[in-house]
């Protein structure tokens, strides 16, 4: 029998910065090692990560990271923490390699699977299965322990007519439910959707119909990691005889390696070059950026983009999934396409880019695997309660369905959950930059000082010898007043400022910290009785 903990490092009341630790017995496996954008109030910030405190911790015990699919929320912290453990092993099939090399992990660093072929570790083996997904060559993993099996889902959607690398083999899930499965981790994202994702998720006909009714310029936005609504972009314009060009050095990469590996099927007349950016029914697809959400159709837009230059008879379709975080970011920028005379299209809502599980889907992979404690994970927590709703509605006991936050630990003995409470330290690490370093909650606090109410810097030197004021105090603001127009305050500031620097100089000593700390509180009160703002106040007193 085996001992076996179960918690996230990330993904849990959360859509994003999936990573699922699974312990059995001395062996640790980690599924997913995704990143989650940041958000606007999160000021500079370009993704959070995980806390991989306890795998370091712990990295002897770390038998490998195995990833379900190429998408940033999956596999996009890889790299942060290869930074902080670099020989840890890497499992990913084919597409999903590419994909984490594109991402700037080392080839080396990178076991390449596949589908339904075994990967065992001593007594322990995990087996990876096909699903549908957005991304070529997913997978869900099914770890088989002697205490039964373990299946993590990732992202999927039922749906019979994907093929080659979308395909799902369901055959092979209905055979892991019938030998015994002891949890399944399943996603949450689209748990209170009813219905079937399919066919919403097909939008072939919709970008037919879209270059059939628009006979100018297309530009379409796609995010380079949905490799199947690209592919659906080419399929709809391949009867039309018009060239599809493909700007942004990651997006060429990726359907050139797609092409080359046959996840694309694209006729060699289809493919255009920059001599055909003008053409009067040229396709143009541009690569957006979840980290930077539109900002190449801006670019474009502010005619700062070296190769395009917009015309009001064009049409821009964004073949994207929106996201709350860059709502208003999206509609300003509809209104400016607007503005400019373009025509702008939309995916409809019931239409869904994105490829989850709906409740039909979630309820029929329940009935395949079978499982005898299940375990939402992926998304809000109230997505998760409406996947565990799902779960009761099969009839699945509620003191099976586990519902967790990040860093609770699921511990199971003897195949039965054990009722006890653990938790592993667990917070979110801030990315600015290439930085691998966490930014920290008091930087993000500073920039917020900063970017409403700004900055105060009080600059003053003292002499040596003499112990008087030689120069200043100096006030410089920036983002507080308008200096010229509150020339009366920064009289008052500096006259503040001098008053406390005369009073903590004596003839021997000069208490600099105490100088620095009164200047912020009393200089501070100061202000925000006059302004009712709190600007950051930095006071710089030196000596010569």
């Amino acid at each position: 029998m085996s001992k076996i903990k179960i918690f996230g490092l990330g993904g849990l009341d959360e859509n994003g910065k999936n990573c699922y630790v699974i312990e059995i017995n001395d062996n640790i496996f980690v599924f997913d090692c995704g990143l989650k954008y940041a958000t606007g109030n999160l000021l500079g910030i370009d993704y959070i990560i995980p806390d991989f405190s306890y795998l370091v911790k712990n990295k002897k015990r770390v038998k490998g990271v195995f990833i379900t699919h190429g998408h940033q929320e999956n596999m996009g912290s890889v790299g942060d923490l290869l930074a902080q453990i670099p020989n840890i092993k890497i499992y990913a099939t084919k597409f999903t390699k590419f994909c984490l090399m594109e991402d700037g992990v080392k080839e080396e660093n990178i076991i390449e699977i596949e589908p339904h072929k075994k990967i065992t570790f001593d007594e322990l083996s995990i087996f990876p299965i096909s699903v549908s997904h957005s991304a070529p060559d997913a997978v869900m993993y099914v770890i088989n322990t002697s205490d039964g099996a373990i299946c993590y889902t990732g992202d999927f959607l039922i749906d019979p007519s994907m093929s080659g690398a979308y395909d799902s083999d369901l055959g092979k899930i209905a055979y892991i439910g019938k030998q015994g499965v002891l949890c399944m981790l399943c996603e949450s994202i689209f748990a209170e959707k009813n219905g079937h994702t399919s066919p919403k998720h097909k939008l072939e006909p919709f970008f037919k119909n879209v270059i059939k009714h628009n006979q100018k310029r297309i530009i379409f936005s796609v995010l380079s990691d949905h490799l199947y609504t690209i592919n659906e972009i080419f399929n709809s314009a391949a009867s039309t005889h018009r060239k599809v060009i493909i700007m942004g050095k990651k997006l060429q990469n990726v359907i050139n390696y797609s092409v080359k590996n046959k996840y694309l099927v694209i006729e060699e007349n289809q493919i255009g070059d920059l001599s055909n950016l003008k053409d009067d029914n040229a396709i143009i697809l541009i690569s957006d950026d979840r980290q930077s959400p539109y900002a190449n159709i801006s670019k474009i837009l502010n005619n700062y983009d070296k190769y395009i230059e917009l015309l009001p008879t064009d049409t821009v379709v964004f073949a994207e999934p929106k996201y709350d975080s860059s709502e208003k970011l999206f509609v300003k920028i509809v209104n400016e396409l607007a503005k400019f005379g373009c025509n702008v299209v939309d995916i409809p809502k019931e239409y869904s880019i994105l490829q989850h599980a709906s409740k039909e889907d979630l309820m029929l992979m329940i009935k395949l695997i079978n499982p005898k404690y299940y375990i939402p994970v992926k998304g809000d927590y109230r997505y998760m309660v409406g996947n565990a709703d799902v779960a009761s509605e099969l009839g699945i006991p509620s003191e099976n369905i586990i519902l967790k936050q990040n860093g609770d630990v699921i511990t199971f003995e003897n195949r039965t959950l054990v009722d006890k409470i653990e938790r592993i330290n667990v917070d979110d690490i801030f990315i600015d930059g290439k930085s691998n370093d966490d930014i920290g909650d008091l930087v993000i606090k500073d920039r917020e000082i900063l970017s409403e109410n700004g900055i105060v810097l009080v600059s003053a030197t003292i002499s040596k010898k003499e112990k008087v004021i030689i120069g200043g105090p100096e006030i410089i603001t920036r983002g507080f007043i308008y200096v010229k127009d509150s020339k009366s305050m920064i009289e008052e500031i500096e006259k503040i400022c001098e008053g406390i620097i005369n009073n903590n100089i004596t003839p021997n000593y000069v208490d600099y910290n105490l100088i620095k700390v009164q200047i912020r509180e009393e200089l501070g009160k100061y202000l925000y009785f006059e302004t009712e703002c709190k600007p950051m106040i930095i006071a710089v007193i030196q000596e010569v």
